[in-house]
């Protein structure tokens, strides 16, 4: 009888291994697929240092804003989440290209982020970003003919573009929001969406991606939700 309790004892102690084996690997190869998926959408890989760009505040040069703030902490948790090292740079300051480093480059183009206009001007031809001064449309981005206006608390855009720039070895996640606060819901959104992104475009090389935040009152920044796919109309100048 103490043999054959022996027995079952040794028998219970190797299944619960063997479960638990199987529960590691799953959860390892898991890991290892949630990474994969990380790593395709950011362009990053383990090891890379990635390159923050940090913007002004409307109107306040040398300053930035809280929600700006918050952004790049969101790009820097990104990294982390590669295992990437982080550098911050102001744009300000930062020419040149951004070589084997994975850029994230924040704020709009107009009187916020200097490389945000030169990224913009250079890649994504077929936007048109309008100015707060604007008559009609102020802060509104035009793709494709169609408006996507800023509707002061209540609603706001902003675009999540990945391409690589001249001379980069790497890719440039930009983000252009019409606020501070939807620049950081939009780093928000793919630090919450790499499934989403990569089952929304062509390709992940290369895409530009319209978020909307709504009720901004109500749910801030979290209300993100994306709107539509412009890699189309995006890259394309006149389109």
């Amino acid at each position: 009888m103490l043999a054959g309790a022996l027995g079952d004892l040794m028998l219970g102690l190797l299944a619960s291994c063997l479960s638990g084996l199987a529960v590691w690997l799953w959860q390892r190869g898991r890991h290892n697929r949630d990474l994969r998926l990380r790593m395709r959408v950011v362009g990053a890989r383990p090891g890379d240092t990635c390159l923050i760009v940090m913007n002004n505040k409307y109107g306040a040069p040398g300053t930035t804003h809280h929600h700006d703030v918050q952004a790049m902490i969101e790009a820097a948790v990104v990294s982390h989440n590669l295992e990437c090292e982080v550098e911050v740079v102001r744009s300000d300051d930062f020419r040149g290209s951004n070589g084997n480093r994975p850029e994230f480059c924040i704020g709009g183009p107009l009187g916020s982020n200097v490389r945000s206009a030169g990224h913009v001007a250079h890649t994504l031809p077929g936007v048109t970003f309008h100015p707060y001064t604007h008559p009609q449309h102020p802060l509104a981005f035009e793709a494709g003919g169609v408006l996507h206006r800023w509707r002061g608390g209540d609603e706001a855009y902003a675009l999540l573009a990945k391409f690589t720039a001249p001379g980069g070895e790497r890719p440039v996640i930009l983000v252009c929001g019409q606020t501070a606060l939807t620049n950081h819901a939009a780093l928000y959104f793919l630090r919450r969406s790499y499934g989403r992104i990569a089952d929304t475009v062509a390709s992940t090389d290369r895409f530009c991606l319209l978020l909307k935040v709504p009720s901004i009152r109500t749910y801030g920044h979290q209300g993100v939700v994306l709107d539509r796919d412009l890699t189309d109309v995006a890259f394309t100048p006149g389109t």
